[in-house]
């Protein structure tokens, strides 16, 4: 059940990755969901917005928070196409999201295990599951073509 849940959700962030690509962004999607029902969604705009903190896993978080009106957002899982970089890991620490699913690791700045791993570090007070591949091979495939179309 959890995991038919995890690919329909993986689904729709991989849906706004592909917005992503087809306004020239890195093609990365985010999905909020509490109790089964998306809250929020976003794709990456650093490039559109001259903003570097507009990764698709912050706007989430604002649009959420925005909406919710509290930073805290409790009880959620945060769908992601590609492993949250160390910015986006922490601002979903202090948001107290309870899980995080992404779909392609990212070796480069990847902050759930690829590089460091924020959601693991005991001394953070509050704890956050990740778990990773979710799709992974669709995540990665379309982050692929997008970057070699650009080359």
């Amino acid at each position: 059940m959890q995991a038919e849940l995890d690919r329909q959700f993986m689904q729709e962030a991989l849906e706004q990755a592909k917005l992503a690509a087809l306004a020239g962004e890195v093609p990365v999607g985010a999905v909020l969901v509490r109790d089964g029902q998306v809250i929020s969604r976003s794709f990456n705009k650093p490039i559109a917005s001259h903003d570097p903190s507009a990764h698709a896993e912050m706007l989430a978080l604002r649009g959420a928070a925005s909406e919710e009106q509290n930073y805290r957002l409790p009880g959620t899982t945060l769908y992601v196409t590609l492993e949250p970089c160390a910015m986006c890991a922490g601002a979903i620490l202090h948001a107290r999201i309870e899980r995080v699913v992404f779909g392609a690791a990212d070796p480069k700045t990847g902050a759930a295990g690829s590089v460091l791993d924020l959601f693991s570090m005991k001394q953070i007070n509050h704890q956050t599951v990740s778990e990773g591949g979710i799709m992974q091979e669709e995540c990665g495939q379309l982050l692929r073509d997008f970057f070699r179309e650009r080359r």
